[in-house]
């Protein structure tokens, strides 16, 4: 009997073993450093700081890597740093905005970002942003990672009944706000 294995999973279990059963990093980081990169710039909302919570991402893993029993958990390990690394950030911005009151510069977008996302993408990325943290968190795993409900529950550590109700309660609030925009 085979077990079909998806083409996800696939690259998942190519690029995280080497020789000897140990983590292929050099492997690992140049298959998966842009995939991170995405999924932290849909948390943080900052290419520098996504840049960042990868890169110490991925040194948790190199640290981790004699500890990790088996070298097929590294992505999912990856995973797991990026998204707690990524509530790190969001919380300290949170703290330094409260007690600091400095007056922030405003942001801008590139002249580039008309050409980069349609006016309905735009619409749709700030409507995921207005979602809280656990709703947002569990769209981007599923929809945007392609992650399983399982995966998922595993990556956040909450059951798959939870990730079930968050996602149905995140799409239902884009549905509300998308629909008013229309």
């Amino acid at each position: 009997m085979t077990i079909a294995v998806s083409g996800a999973e696939q690259v998942r279990q190519q690029t995280a073993r080497s020789a000897g059963g140990r983590i292929d990093i050099p492997e690992l980081y140049a298959t998966w450093w842009r995939p991170m990169i995405r999924l932290a710039v849909l948390l943080v909302d900052d290419v520098q700081s996504a840049e960042d919570v990868v890169q110490d991402a991925f040194v948790a893993l190199h640290r981790r890597q004699d500890a990790l029993k088996n070298p097929d958990a590294a992505v999912g390990y990856l995973r797991v740093c990026v998204l707690n690394l990524s509530r790190t950030v969001l919380r300290r911005r949170q703290v330094s905005r409260r007690h600091l009151k400095v007056a922030e510069p405003e942001q801008t977008a590139g002249a580039d970002a008309p050409l980069l996302l349609s006016e309905e993408h735009r619409q749709a990325l700030a409507a995921v942003r207005r979602l809280p943290r656990r709703q947002r968190e569990v769209l981007i795993l599923r929809y945007w990672s392609g992650l399983s409900e399982q995966e998922i529950a595993n990556t956040l550590g909450i059951s798959t009944g939870s990730v079930k109700s968050n996602a149905s309660r995140a799409m239902a609030g884009l549905r509300s706000t998308l629909g008013e925009l229309a």
